[in-house]
């Protein structure tokens, strides 16, 4: 009887350890503010008002700074958009015949994966001030889904020569499907393998994401495939 009743209340404990943790819900925001220039957000922001979810803000905020260009000492993102808008309009001021097509900024992010455990959340940014072509990039960011606090990728993913070759085989398959005609040393310039600045979790497995730029060229575009989680979850320290 006494063993029964410590199990019970051994269930009872656990369960209500459990019940501290709620899982943070989010929302689409965007700044409307009106801009001689082409800018358009729409990002996601925890909701409530507690610590998760100002850490999980602060962390989504500043990870747009700090991918921006020009984005400085700046800490609130309209200030940055402010910024920008300023930097078209002396710009134009100096120099009219060069003003059209008018400088785009579009950022937007989106929540591919939320667990217990971690919550993945890539971060698109593009940036138009003339030539050629803007900048465009997206970043991982990663997070604690209990703290909100940003998860490096070696917090949650087991990085050594096992997972780099499993990696591999999945570049060259990728490339294989999309027939690109290109081998898969014309991506690295030359150089052997390696992997992608930026990985993240989706509902099918692991993202691994090349930017613009970091293989292959600019009409390239974005490098990314996806490892299937019965395959990499043996690497996953969280998911």
């Amino acid at each position: 009887m006494k063993r029964y009743l410590f199990f019970l209340l051994s269930l009872i404990f656990f369960s209500s350890c459990n019940t501290d943790y709620q899982p943070v819900s989010f929302k689409s925001v965007s700044i409307d503010n009106t801009f001689e220039t082409d800018i358009e957000t729409n990002y996601n922001e925890a909701t409530g008002h507690n610590t998760l979810s100002e850490t999980i803000n602060t962390n989504i905020k500043n990870t747009i700074i700090s991918t921006l260009n020009g984005a400085n000492d700046k800490t609130e993102l309209l200030d940055v958009l402010n910024e920008f808008n300023l930097e078209y309009l002396e710009f134009k001021e100096d120099f009219p015949e060069a003003a059209q097509p008018v400088w785009e900024l579009s950022i937007e992010s989106e929540i591919s994966y939320q667990s217990d455990n971690i919550i993945s959340i890539p971060i698109s940014i593009y940036e138009y001030k003339g030539g050629a072509h803007g900048n465009d990039q997206i970043r991982f960011l990663n997070l604690d889904a209990k703290t909100g606090n940003i998860l490096a990728l070696n917090d949650f993913i087991e990085i050594n020569n096992s997972f780099i070759k499993l990696a591999k085989s999945y570049f060259i398959k990728n490339l294989n499907e999309n027939d690109t005609n290109l081998k898969m040393e014309d991506y690295f310039f030359g150089k052997s393998f390696h992997l992608p600045e930026n990985m993240g979790l989706c509902d099918e497995g692991l993202i691994l994401l090349y930017n613009v730029y970091e293989v292959s060229s600019y009409a390239q575009g974005y490098t990314e495939f996806v490892i299937p989680f019965e395959k990499v979850e043996s690497f996953l320290k969280r998911y």
